[in-house]
């Protein structure tokens, strides 16, 4: 086990953001590895980070190819330096001036989409993009098989803007272990390289075939036929991908450092300074076998504090409790006692901030990175 990076910031206020960057570092060259042994390019998603200093680590300061889930996000990120980003939400066609925009400068910004409509827009536009593989029923996309994809597919090569198909597993997200989510990961696979096989024999050029979430980035056995690998919560983890076994407590890089400001002793409750607008309304793992209700307590050098959970959110305050059924007591946490709260979904809780308070990993003094928002 890795010891938690010590808070050598005493000063800092509450609520705040901490970012272990060691815990970090170890995450990102987690995946490179394997998407090294798996023989696929990565392009990593920073809709999580949303910050130019997380992004130079996760990227190793290539500035190689990047996922990104806001236009803001990709206009940010070329800012600093990115030029081969791909927009992985379905493109609206009133976005695509912005596109243009942002390709003039010198960006070579992809947008996805999977239907004719769009494909026209884009067309016009005259925008690169991907078309988006249905590979699991989660949310978007057409199925390998659907003729809808050749049409689309001879649209945008009538202006040379077909650059592939991409898909991504969500529903991997609902199951645990990696066996479970290694058969997700083939799924993935098997109907991105499908589409990517109808449009070769119907004559259109496919070069990129782009899979990935997390999950079944970290379980693929076999990426044969596969170009590039995306992930994105990778780089901190959280609690959610900890309860389908992606990673481990001991990963998860993201919390919330926090204030004890009072106490309901009859009912077991300790008040802390940290509420829904610090740790986010997300609570990802009440369908899980472990429900971690707003948050899993540790106390000020991130070590869990077993059984002890934010049970309760209002705006400004949060309620730490055990959780039900636990057994013992809450332990003594006099009235300014500082605690960290791992979060449920680390990108609802970062962008509830402004900012990453980094404890680097050489031990030195608090860093802060600026994050951003928007879209």
């Amino acid at each position: 086990m890795i010891e938690p990076a010590p808070l050598n910031q005493d000063a800092l206020p509450t609520p705040a953001l901490l970012l272990d960057e060691a815990r970090m570092m170890r995450n990102i060259a987690r995946l490179a590895g394997r998407a090294e042994s798996l023989g696929v390019s990565l392009r990593p998603h920073l809709k999580t980070a949303k910050s130019v200093e997380a992004a130079r680590r996760l990227t190793g300061g290539t500035l190689g190819p990047i996922t990104v889930s806001t236009l803001a996000e990709a206009e940010v990120f070329h800012e600093a330096g990115h030029a081969d980003i791909l927009y992985a939400v379905g493109i609206a066609p009133q976005k695509l001036e912005r596109v243009q925009a942002l390709r003039a400068r010198g960006c070579d910004l992809m947008v996805i989409l999977d239907s004719e409509a769009q494909a026209q827009a884009v067309a016009r536009a005259a925008v690169p993009a991907l078309i988006e593989i249905e590979s699991d029923g989660h949310r978007g996309g057409l199925r390998p098989d659907d003729p809808a994809l050749i049409q689309i597919g001879r649209i945008l090569n009538t202006v040379g803007c077909l650059r592939g198909v991409m898909t991504h597993a969500g529903e991997s997200y609902g199951v645990r272990g990696d066996a479970a989510h290694a058969a997700f990961a083939e799924l993935e696979r098997e109907a991105a390289v499908a589409a990517a096989e109808a449009l070769r024999d119907a004559g259109l050029p496919c070069p990129v075939v782009s899979v990935g979430s997390t999950p079944t980035a970290h379980a693929a056995r076999d990426l044969t036929g596969v170009t590039e690998l995306r992930a994105g919560v990778y780089m901190f983890f959280d609690l959610v991908m900890a309860g389908i076994e992606v990673c481990t407590v001991d990963d998860i890089a993201l919390s919330v450092l926090t204030t004890v400001i009072g106490h309901q002793p009859a009912k077991g409750w300790t008040m802390i300074d940290a509420g829904w607008m610090a740790l986010s309304r997300d609570r990802g793992t009440a369908a899980q076998d472990v429900d971690q209700g707003y948050g899993l307590v540790c106390d000020e050098n991130g070590h869990v504090l077993p059984d002890l959970i934010v049970s309760s959110a209002n705006q400004e305050h949060g309620i730490v409790s055990l959780r039900p059924g636990a057994d013992g007591s809450v332990p003594d946490l006099p009235v300014g006692t500082r605690l960290r709260v791992l979060p449920n979904h680390a990108c609802a809780t970062a962008a509830q901030h402004d900012r990453y308070n980094v404890l680097p990993v050489d031990g030195g003094p608090t860093q802060t990175w600026h994050r951003f928002g928007g879209w």
